[in-house]
């Protein structure tokens, strides 16, 4: 009778020899394992430090493009060069992105690295539009975003911006109201000069030649109908009284506003069927 071999019992796995060593064995193997790592580790660390520190990689050229209307490239060098840290590979991108645009009238910047040793950097600058008027200070422009920016206001071009004011976050609404009206003003040969915004909500409007025009609440498109009224008849009040200067109008009543002309005072209500105004 011929007996059939006895099965081998199949080779262990790399896991199941490693379980049936002693304990010591494999804390040994572990902490083998761990030092390999930490060495590894450590290396790289070091090759890093001695790339950040290499003298080859060091920036050597910083080039400055885009708006530079109230900065020379080299103003900004000389503000910005100093506060930069590390070379070609260690330099932080966003700290030096801050850096530029810590420059006054400096609103964004773009900076990259070419290789092998320069810096590139694209400014855009703030355009300035009206004075934001605000009790804690007086160096604060708007620019065409609707943001607030401080600078020395020696530094503006155009001194007959308009003046601008409200709550704090409220410079792009204002600024968007001051779009829309400015041109119904305009029409009716006046600049509207000034655009407040109080806490409440409620508009005011100054002209040019000094007058205050309460606007009220409401929507852009209401506030604008009820300037638009008024705009329509004022002329034809002035008329009646000598063409007096406007000093002052309040437009939140409901069927029609409150005057006073230069030595005037008057309340101008709606007219009546078969009357003119």
């Amino acid at each position: 009778m011929v007996m059939s071999p006895r099965a081998q019992p199949a080779p262990a796995t790399d896991g199941s020899a490693l379980r049936s060593l002693p304990v010591d064995l494999r804390l040994m193997r572990l902490g083998i394992r761990v030092l390999l790592a930490l060495a590894l580790l450590a290396l790289l660390l070091g090759g890093w430090q001695m790339l950040s520190r290499a003298s080859w990689l060091a920036l050597r050229q910083l080039h400055v493009e885009g708006d530079t209307q109230h900065n020379t490239a080299a103003s900004i060098r000389a503000q910005v060069l100093p506060q930069l840290r590390g070379n070609y590979l260690s330099l932080d991108l966003q700290e030096a992105r801050s850096a530029f645009e810590a420059v006054p009238w400096v609103r964004h910047a773009q900076v990259r690295r070419v290789w092998p040793d320069q810096l590139v950097v694209q400014l855009q600058e703030h355009q300035p539009v009206a004075y934001w008027e605000r009790d804690d200070s007086d160096d604060l422009l708007v620019n065409t975003q609707g943001e607030v920016f401080e600078v020395n206001l020696g530094d503006v071009e155009e001194p007959s911006l308009p003046v601008l004011r409200g709550p704090e976050g409220s410079s792009a609404r204002v600024l968007a109201m001051w779009k829309q009206l400015a041109p119904d003003f305009a029409l009716h040969r006046s600049a509207l000069t000034g655009l407040a915004l109080s806490t409440g909500g409620s508009w005011r409007a100054r002209l040019d030649g000094g007058a205050v025009i309460e606007l009220g609440r409401g929507e852009p498109g209401e506030v604008r109908s009820r300037l638009q009224r008024f705009l329509a008849t004022v002329g034809q009040v002035r008329a009646r009284h000598e063409g007096r200067a406007v000093e002052s109008a309040d437009l939140r009543h409901a069927e029609g506003y409150a005057l006073r002309l230069a030595g005037l005072g008057t309340l101008e209500a709606p007219a009546k069927p078969g009357r003119k105004p």
